[in-house]
């Protein structure tokens, strides 16, 4: 388990480059509170089915109280989704990210466990850590990217994350082992400072952008980004999404990405990109509940997958987890009124064999 970083092999990370579809992978649980194993198992099989190019696992959809040593599911929950992987024996470059949080000595123990059961990358929040200055914010990360390469995380501080300075995004974007970068402030002036901050580091081109800006994939993922660097223009695009929004109608969500990869190179983009985009953010609304501060972002994403039949219920590690008032109706009207955004045909086609 102390095995120095290992890197990507060259195929992965032209796909982290070329742009990967990464929904963070949720908890199946028992009416008991207990891991749901075989529904578990069957939502690996659904985004390896559904064409996703990664799966994000113990990261927030997985519901960070896996940690608690009474509950002790970091390790299965990241051992399973693993198990899953490479049974599919997938002839595509997949990308396995584990979730790392915590203080410096937890985030390392974290990372060399994903390490020891092959995931390539890991996602390091810096949730939780409010008193911690970014001197220390980034001397965990060289720790954490000792171990292995470091997906970086910008989280909105509605719900844990803290404002991050540009200087602290350009130094960050300077440590070997940081290869991409998912950006979460669901703000357009944070999310500008990541950009301008990696394209103004001497690893511009090392480090692939991500979206996780759920209030805004479809302009974030179309738009080229052009700043001038040392007075030259240079251009980067944010490539792909790791999401929680993504955890559900995946096989949706992987079309809509790659017919983006087509043509978010044609300077005449077509107006219905950006209406499209807004119908993407109003389900997402529905999902993640912003009306009541994210209060039933977990549970909303447990509904949409309970009414396919890939969960059996709403449960959360923690009991007050529940929908807000209104939000049960809010799921069903996006489900209704966007039915190009919805994967219920597809699932239905293959349900029983991933509950095998």
């Amino acid at each position: 388990m102390g095995a120095a970083r290992k890197p990507l092999t060259p195929e992965l990370y032209e796909a982290l480059h070329e742009g990967l579809a990464i929904p963070a992978h949720p908890l199946a649980l028992t009416a008991e509170r207990k891991l749901d194993e075989r529904r578990q198992r069957a939502l690996t099989r659904y985004y390896l089915a559904s064409g996703a190019g990664g799966i994000a696992v113990a990261v927030h959809s997985t519901q960070f109280e896996i940690r608690n040593p009474e509950i002790g599911l970091l390790e299965p929950v990241l051992r399973l989704a693993a198990e899953e992987v490479e049974h599919a024996n997938l002839d595509r470059p997949f990308l396995k990210v584990a979730g790392i949080c915590g203080g410096m000595e937890q985030t390392v123990l974290e990372a060399q466990l994903a390490a020891s059961l092959g995931y390539e990358a890991g996602l390091l929040s810096m949730g939780g850590l409010q008193d911690w200055s970014e001197e220390e914010l980034l001397e965990r990360t060289h720790r954490v990217a000792d171990v292995i390469p470091v997906f970086g995380f910008y989280l909105q501080p509605s719900v844990g994350g803290r404002i991050l300075s540009f200087d602290f995004w350009r130094r960050f974007a300077e440590i070997e082992g940081v290869i991409a970068i998912k950006m979460a402030p669901f703000n357009r002036y944070q999310s500008l400072d990541v950009v301008r901050a990696v394209m103004e580091s001497s690893r511009c081109g090392e480090i692939a952008l991500y979206t996780g800006n759920d209030d805004n994939i479809v302009t974030d993922l179309l738009t080229t980004y052009r700043f001038k660097v040392n007075g030259e223009p240079v251009e980067k695009k944010i490539v792909g999404g790791l999401l929680g929004h993504w955890a559900v109608w995946t096989s949706k969500a992987v079309q809509l990405l790659n017919e983006i990869k087509k043509i978010r190179s044609d300077a005449s983009l077509a107006a219905s990109w950006l209406t499209l985009g807004i119908e993407v953010t109003d389900s997402n609304a529905a999902l993640f509940d912003p009306a009541h501060q994210f209060h039933g972002c977990i549970p909303g994403i447990h509904e949409a997958l309970r009414r396919q039949g890939l969960l059996e219920g709403l449960w959360c590690l923690n009991p007050e987890e529940q929908l807000s008032p209104g939000q049960l109706e809010e799921i069903s009207r996006v489900s209704r009124d966007y039915p190009h955004l919805v994967d219920n045909d597809f699932v239905a086609a293959h349900l029983q064999d991933w509950l095998r």
